[in-house]
Order: C-alpha cells, then sequence, then structure tokens
C-alpha cells in the first residue's frame, strides 16, 4: 500500500518528465492529486492537514515552472476553508473538482467559439500538441467544414506526432512537417492556431519552443495567428512585474550523446515568447479577445489571484 505522498509524488514526476504534458491536463492532473492527497492524509487537527497539504502543493509547483495552468490550478485548490479538518478536507476537494469542471468546459467552449473563425476549405498549422488548439479543428470539421491541417513535428519532445495520431483519429486530413518547414509552407495556410501555456499582462505568449518563429512568419505571409487559451492560463504575476520564467530542460532532449562531447554545450529552452503584435486574437472561454484585452481578463475572470496585492 502506497503512502499518500508517493502518490503525489508519482504524479508530480508524470509532470516533471512530461509524461503528463499540455497544459490544460497539467493544471487538472495537479488539482486530481492535490484532492487525492488531501482526502488520503490523517493529520492530528487543522494545523497539520495545512502543513502537509502545503508541502504537496510545493512539491507540485516546482515540477514545471513555467506552465500558469499549474500554479492557478493548485492556487484555486489551495483556497480552502473551513476552520476544522473535515470541513477544510472537504472544502479543498470541492475547489478540485471546481477547477477540472472548469476546465473541461473551457476546452469545449474555446472550440466552438474559435470554429467560427474557420471557413470551408481552409488550411490550419497547428504546433506542439494542445487540447484547445485541436478543439477548435474538431469542432469545426465536425460542423462540416472541410479543412486540412498541417502539424509541426514539434521537436525536440516531437508533441506533434501525438496531434497527427489525434486528427488522423479523427479523419482530418493532416500534412506532418519539420519544424524548419514552416517558412516554406506558411503560403499554403488560412489560419495558424496554437494553444498556450502563459499569456502574459500585455497579451504576449509563453508557448512551446519555436512558436515565435511560426508566428513571425505568419505575420510575414499576413496569415491568421490566433491563440487558444482558457483564462487560468493568464498570469496574474506578470501584472505585478514579474517575469515568466522559461524552462530550461535536459540537454538530452536535444542529443543523447552529449556527455560524450568535452566542448559542446546544448541549450534546451523549452518555451519561447511571442510578442502581442504577432497575435490576431486570442480565443477563451469567455470570447475571443484581442491580446490588448489580457490585462482585463486578469483583472476580472482571476480577480482572486490579486488579493492582498497593491495595484
Amino acid at each position: 500500500m502506497t503512502r499518500p505522498m508517493d502518490d503525489l509524488a508519482d504524479t508530480a514526476e508524470k509532470i516533471r518528465s512530461m509524461e503528463i504534458r499540455g497544459a490544460a491536463l497539467i493544471g487538472r492532473a495537479a488539482a486530481s492529486a492535490l484532492k487525492e492527497f488531501a482526502l488520503s492524509i490523517d493529520p492530528a487537527g487543522i494545523d497539520e492537514f495545512n502543513a502537509q497539504v502545503g508541502r504537496a502543493a510545493d512539491v507540485l509547483l516546482k515540477t514545471r515552472p513555467t506552465a500558469v495552468s499549474l500554479s492557478n490550478a493548485i492556487r484555486m485548490v489551495m483556497r480552502y476553508d473551513g476552520e476544522d479538518l473535515e470541513s477544510a478536507r472537504t472544502s479543498l476537494a470541492k475547489n478540485a473538482d471546481a477547477f477540472v469542471e472548469r476546465s473541461l468546459r473551457a476546452v469545449e467552449r474555446i472550440g466552438e467559439i474559435g470554429s467560427r473563425r474557420v471557413r470551408d476549405g481552409d488550411v490550419i498549422l497547428t504546433h506542439c500538441n494542445s487540447s484547445v488548439a485541436l478543439s477548435i479543428i474538431k469542432t469545426a470539421f465536425d460542423s462540416g467544414k472541410d479543412i486540412k491541417v498541417i502539424a509541426t513535428e514539434s521537436r525536440p519532445r516531437y508533441q506533434g506526432h501525438l496531434t497527427i495520431k489525434t486528427l488522423d483519429g479523427w479523419g482530418i486530413e493532416t500534412e506532418l512537417v519539420v519544424d524548419s518547414a514552416v517558412r516554406s509552407v506558411i503560403n499554403e495556410v488560412d489560419h495558424v492556431i496554437v494553444g498556450a501555456d502563459v499569456i502574459t499582462a500585455n497579451g504576449s505568449l509563453v508557448n512551446k519552443i519555436g512558436t515565435a518563429a511560426i508566428a513571425l512568419a505568419a505575420s510575414e505571409a499576413r496569415t491568421s495567428f490566433v491563440v487558444a487559451a482558457e483564462t487560468y492560463k493568464f498570469s496574474p504575476e506578470t501584472m505585478m512585474g514579474e517575469l515568466v520564467p522559461i524552462e530550461e530542460r535536459a540537454a538530452e532532449e536535444v542529443y543523447p550523446g552529449i556527455s560524450e562531447l568535452l566542448h559542446v554545450r546544448v541549450r534546451n529552452p523549452a518555451f519561447d515568447v511571442t510578442p502581442h503584435q504577432y497575435i490576431d486574437v486570442i480565443c477563451t472561454e469567455v470570447g475571443a479577445i484581442p491580446p490588448e484585452m489580457s490585462y482585463l481578463v486578469i483583472k476580472e475572470m482571476l480577480g482572486w489571484e490579486m488579493e492582498g496585492r497593491a495595484l
């Protein structure tokens, strides 16, 4: 029989190693893990419960420093109340369930909103493996629109391979290209649709490495660049001047034999920043907005994040 912290640590490792990947899935997995931990522990009282749950939250928070969906999910779950052990446990579990439900509803709603921008006969280019970007594509396809998708490999983790398998299962005509081929095919594309790991207060996008180069190519070709993002991927911290940390992953993901080389360093940033000027629209569950409205989304939808902070 495993201990509660062992189960939570297993989820944390799956998030860190990207066995669980994708911002939405990460957020839901963390919320569910924290709920299961809270329901499984047997503390002496409320103070010990708070301490144990706090330590568990810290373990999860350290797994993927860039993904704001993770930190926002945990903060939402940790806003539990209750003066006694059982009421606190129940409150935390309700928060976790509410976050998971909110996330799933958001993906469906964004699919509905974003698909309205897709026309019959359009070609869509997507990068990485985003459940919300795929929701837009599938909703458009299911509505009877004849569409084609070009997917990038999304190196070095090749998330694009997951994307093409999903699209193939839905019966959507798809082409796979290497990341560096985007400039060669961009003139064939009507919309670039990508997900998001973070949306900053000024509307810039932090997403899978390579996204910024695709946005630049799309801007040059006058191709629509659409971001699909749940409101919990907007970062309140950036309103306070904090920078989004860019996760640097293991060199072995890029070059497995790096340990044999004495004079070579491999840099492996997992994300890059796309300036808001290159983004045409951000599709959220509350509507399609220009990136300049990101401040209002944070202020109105994530106001609970700003408690105790001077604006």
